[in-house]
C-alpha cells in the first residue's frame, strides 16, 4: 500500500484515481471543482479542499492536468501541490506536456530533493476505466522501479529513457492517433460518397492490416455520430501542435503531421473544440460541403 496524492480528476484522472483505490492504495485527491471528486470520496479517497494539503504525508504525487502551464502553476506556485512534500517523494506528471517542460520540471524537483517521472498515458477514457492505459515513462531506472507498482494499477508502464522521453513518446503516439483518425475519416467519407455502406466497410476491414483500436472505437463514433468526448479535439490539437513545433526545433519537417494539425486547428475554429477528436470527420465534411 502506498500513500498517493492525486491532482486533476477529469475524464481521465477520475478513473485512474479510482483504480488506485481499488488496488488498495491510500489516495488523497484535489480538483478545482469539488463536485468532480464526490465519487472518489465515496470510494474511500480523502478529499483535500486546499491544494497544499494533497502533498502532505504522501510518498507519490500524481499530476493529471490539461497542459504544461497548468501543471507548472499547480505544482510549483506558492502553497502549490509540492509545497508540503517531503524530500524523497516522487512527483509523477501524467499530463501531456512539452518535452522541454518535463525536463525543467525534473530539474526543479531534483533541486528540492524530490524524484520525478514524466509518464503520459494513451488509451482514452475506456483505457483509464479498464486500467489498461499505455504509460510512457521518462526518468531514472531506480525511480521507475519504485513507482512501477503504482503505475501498474493504472495501466502498462514502460520506461523509455531519461526525463522528457515519456513526453516524447506521447508526442509520437499523438501523431499516430491524429493522422489515423484523419485517414479513417477520409476513408469513410470516400466509401459513402462512392455508394458503399460505410458500416459494412468497417466490418470488412476488421482483422486486416487497416484494423486498429482507432478504427473500431473512433470509426464507430463517426458512424453513430457519437462525439461525446473521450479525448477532446482541443487536447488532440495541443499535442500534435506541440509535436510539430518540437520537430521544427530539431530541424525536422513532418508534412503529414503538419497537415493533420491544420485540420484540427480548423475544426476548433469552427466551434468543435470540445467534441471528441473523432469529430474531425465533421471538418472533412465541411471541406467537402457535405
Amino acid at each position: 500500500m502506498a500513500r498517493i496524492g492525486f491532482v486533476g480528476t477529469g475524464i481521465m484522472g477520475m478513473p485512474m484515481a479510482m483504480n488506485l483505490l481499488k488496488a488498495g492504495h491510500q489516495v488523497k485527491v484535489w480538483n478545482r471543482t469539488l463536485s468532480k471528486v464526490e465519487g472518489l470520496k465515496q470510494a474511500g479517497a480523502h478529499v483535500c479542499s486546499e491544494l497544499e494539503q494533497v502533498g502532505k504525508d504522501i510518498e507519490f504525487l500524481i499530476c493529471m492536468l490539461s497542459d504544461g502551464k497548468t501543471c507548472d502553476e499547480i505544482l510549483f506556485k506558492q502553497h502549490g501541490a509540492i509545497s508540503q512534500l517531503k524530500p524523497g517523494c516522487t512527483v509523477i506528471v501524467m499530463s501531456s506536456i512539452p518535452v522541454e517542460v518535463a525536463k525543467i520540471q525534473s530539474e526543479k524537483c531534483q533541486e528540492r530533493g524530490f524524484r520525478y517521472l514524466d509518464a503520459p498515458v494513451s488509451g482514452g477514457e475506456k483505457g483509464a476505466q479498464n486500467a489498461s492505459l499505455a504509460i510512457m515513462v521518462g526518468g531514472d531506472t531506480e525511480t521507475f522501479v519504485q513507482a512501477e507498482h503504482i503505475l501498474s494499477a493504472i495501466g502498462r508502464p514502460v520506461l523509455i529513457g531519461e526525463a522528457g522521453c515519456g513526453m516524447l513518446a506521447k508526442l509520437v503516439n499523438q501523431m499516430i492517433v491524429a493522422s489515423t483518425i484523419a485517414t479513417i475519416s477520409e476513408g469513410l467519407l470516400l466509401a459513402s460518397k462512392a455508394g458503399a455502406d460505410p458500416v459494412k466497410l468497417k466490418q470488412a476491414l476488421t482483422g486486416g492490416f487497416a484494423d486498429s483500436p482507432i478504427l473500431q472505437q473512433h470509426g464507430e463514433r463517426m458512424l453513430t455520430r457519437n462525439f461525446t468526448p473521450g479525448g477532446t479535439a482541443h487536447n488532440q490539437h495541443k499535442d500534435i501542435d506541440t509535436a510539430v513545433r518540437y520537430a521544427k526545433s530539431l530541424a525536422l519537417n513532418l508534412p503529414v503531421a503538419e497537415q493533420v494539425c491544420l485540420l484540427f486547428k480548423n475544426m476548433i475554429a469552427a466551434g468543435d473544440s470540445e467534441l471528441d477528436h473523432s469529430g474531425l470527420i465533421r471538418e472533412l465534411e465541411r471541406i467537402n460541403d457535405l
